[in-house]
């Protein structure tokens, strides 16, 4: 199961009052969409946006009243609120990351700790043509080398890269423990007894990768700006300091533009209660604007 993150401090920020609109840009298993629901009755709608199909059935099975649930990216926010005549709104929310079900269900090789095939994609149909498998056996050295990096910030990348394309050069790469291995080979014994898991930053990189994850929500962000009302907010959890830096950065420029007011100075972080029940929530950072 899915647990929202920062539920309480999201309701504090995003403001959800009766019969308001708000638009949920990453509806998951729906919980946080659900808290709006209550907080906006009785005719407060939300419109709730979820890219992996086998997530958005489910929570479309659920039949929630007054949730218009769409299969689809928030990269296409403008044009998915433009066909669903749902006009501007109060608020706009972004959990952004992976869900807790991809990596326990999806069968999708989210996890380096169970061997499945590469794929690490949320939703092939809807235009994510890129998988894993493509990426570590279809990329140049230098350009897997520098996704690893940048996306990963992995000090290995290089020699990572390099025994990929090593090891593919005999066969293909296809399941994840094939690919964990490869890393640990490519590392020095002690960078796996540290606290993180040595393959954690390689398949971070991989996912983003595969699933524009950085791209998609840079192009996301002026849109949502620009379908508030005067007056609506937007908040933003993230989960790694690669979508803390967009969020933190785009928020400053729209600021000396005089378009939003920044509303949490520093970000907003779990309190040891929800760290100590939902781990997930450790990394969990917080920011929201007010469009002036």
């Amino acid at each position: 199961m899915h647990i929202p993150v920062l539920l309480e401090e999201t309701m504090e920020y995003l403001l959800p009052f009766s019969n308001k609109n708000f638009i949920d840009c990453t509806l998951n298993g729906g919980g946080h969409t659900k808290e709006i629901l209550k907080r906006i009755s009785p005719k407060g709608k939300v419109l709730g946006i979820e890219v992996d199909p086998d997530i958005f059935e489910n929570i479309k099975n659920e039949k929630i009243k007054r949730l218009i649930a769409i299969n689809d990216s928030y990269s296409n926010l403008k044009e998915i609120v433009k066909k669903e005549n749902f006009g501007k709104v109060d608020g706009v929310l972004f959990d952004i990351g992976m869900s807790s079900y991809h990596i326990d269900s999806s069968e999708r090789g989210f996890s380096f700790l169970k061997d499945e095939p590469l794929v690490m994609s949320y939703n092939v149909e809807k235009g994510n043509k890129t998988t894993a498998y493509e990426i570590v056996n279809g990329y140049r050295e230098e350009d897997l080398a520098n996704v690893i990096y940048e996306y990963g910030e992995e000090r290995y990348s290089r020699r990572i890269a390099r025994n990929i394309i090593e090891r593919r050069r005999i066969k293909p790469i296809r399941t994840t423990f094939e690919l964990v291995a490869i890393i640990g080979n490519s590392v020095p014994s002690s960078y796996k007894h540290q606290k993180i898991h040595f393959a954690t930053r390689t398949f971070q990189a991989i996912r983003i990768e595969a699933n524009r994850e950085l791209d998609n929500f840079i192009d996301a962000l002026p849109q949502a700006i620009e379908v508030l009302k005067p007056g609506g907010r937007l908040v933003v959890i993230t989960f790694h300091s690669l979508e803390d830096r967009i969020a933190k950065v785009f928020f400053k420029e729209r600021q000396k533009n005089q378009e939003i007011e920044i509303l949490t100075k520093k970000p907003v972080i779990a309190t040891n209660e929800e760290a100590k029940d939902n781990p997930r929530s450790r990394s969990a950072k917080l920011r929201a604007v007010i469009k002036l």
